[in-house]
């Protein structure tokens, strides 16, 4: 039996992720996923002991009720495993520049999480919503906010102010702040263990690639740019969302065309990227599904996220000096061996050589290496962002 087990929760606008995990070894009891929130096929699906299981929620269903689900008909019907639990750790997307590292929960700290809402209007407010149903659930358990943009509050400044008047980042904190920290913190410190080097001695660059993308350039463990903004909407073309682009663009969609500003964000943010250019789907097994069929959208739409992706890699050795590896990691960086290929085979100038078997070989949850001997090396490993949350959470409770 464990002493160190986490019940992580991950709340987004319609769903719920949630896992409980050993902090020290990683190791995960149940894992499981309630989505669909507000519509009739709301439903859970959990995994406990290699087993799946789901299960109907129903339409009035949101994260109050997902919660006691899993407190009352997933847990209840493991009591020893339920009683082991020792803290709840909570993924929150923004911390703003108030929470510069994970936090055990209190009124000020909610306060603060409310406050910084505006910069991450879809995420926020359902962090907000998990945490007061797992304090409702959970009342004697200490609860641990851990910060996607903590992470990144080791950028310098010349990489975090944004050329706009000083006085909008000094009184209002616009400014970037970077998403996925605890991807690329992750990812960062695995890098180094199979490179053979100390964390404070070790140089990469992580592409955190899935629906959302960032790539992160960190030196010496701590993140010194990363290519997502105020918002998760900069950077990377990702599945919906668009990345970088000329700001003078929304005035032209809004004066010439009639655009309302809410139909801008709209499609910045859900109708552009992968499914915008290629007119076909946001996801990324549909879009190279297409590029192989030959489909002239999604043969453009992979072409600019390779292209767009491999710029912001070689733009990032700048801050590093040196380039110890580059880490592929995320839904579509763990398994689009193409995707990886087309990167590296941009980046010409480094001289990266593909294995392709290990290329191939490295997929669906397996890591290594995938470039040649004597190569610059790239390599993939699979993220782990609830077993960081699960660590922070257990190291604010054992320092209390």
């Amino acid at each position: 039996m464990s002493d160190k087990l986490v019940l992580v929760l991950n709340c987004g606008s319609s769903s719920l992720k949630f896992a409980i995990i050993d902090a020290q070894t990683g190791d995960e009891q149940i894992s499981g996923l309630a989505e669909c929130f507000g519509l009739e096929d709301s439903r859970i699906k959990w995994k406990f002991n290699g087993g799946k299981n789901e299960a109907k929620l129903g339409a009035f269903t949101a994260h109050r009720e997902a919660v006691e689900f899993i407190v009352n008909n997933i847990l209840g019907a493991q009591p020893q495993l339920a009683a082991q639990i020792k803290a709840i750790g909570h993924r929150i997307v923004h911390g703003g520049e108030k929470f510069t590292r994970s936090v055990i929960i209190t009124p000020e700290v909610i306060q603060g999480i409310e406050d910084c809402a505006s910069l991450a209007p879809l995420h926020n407010p359902a962090h907000l919503i998990g945490i007061r149903a797992a304090i409702a659930s959970f009342p004697t358990l200490p609860q641990v906010a851990v910060f996607d943009t903590a992470f990144h509050q080791s950028m310098p400044e010349k990489a975090y102010v944004y050329a706009l008047p000083y006085k909008l980042y000094r009184e209002h904190g616009i400014r970037r702040y970077g998403m996925h920290g605890t991807s690329h913190l992750f990812v960062s410190r695995e890098a180094a263990k199979v490179l053979g080097k100390e964390l404070a001695d070790t140089n990469v660059i992580c592409a955190h690639l899935g629906n959302g993308a960032s790539v992160t350039a960190i030196k010496g463990g701590k993140s010194v740019d990363t290519s997502m903004g105020l918002t998760p909407l900069e950077g990377l073309v990702m599945g919906t969302r668009c990345g970088d682009l000329d700001p003078s663009i929304i005035f032209h969609l809004v004066k010439q065309l009639g655009y309302t500003l809410d139909e801008v964000n709209n499609l910045l943010n859900k109708q552009s990227g992968l499914l915008g250019i290629s007119e076909l789907t946001n996801d990324c097994r549909g879009i190279e599904e297409g590029y192989q069929d030959g489909h002239k959208g999604a043969t453009l739409a992979l072409e600019i996220f390779c292209y767009r992706l491999a710029k912001y890699i070689a733009s990032y050795t700048v801050p590093l000096g040196r380039l110890d590896a580059i880490i592929f990691t995320g839904g579509i960086g763990e398994n689009s061996d193409l995707i990886r290929e087309k990167v590296l085979n941009l980046l010409e100038i480094f001289n990266f050589e593909v294995d392709n078997t290990l290329n191939k070989a490295a997929r669906f949850g397996q890591e290594g290496v995938i470039t040649k001997p004597g190569s610059p090396v790239a390599m993939v490993i699979p993220t782990n962002e609830e077993w960081v949350i699960a660590e922070d959470a257990m190291k604010l409770v054992a320092a209390k």
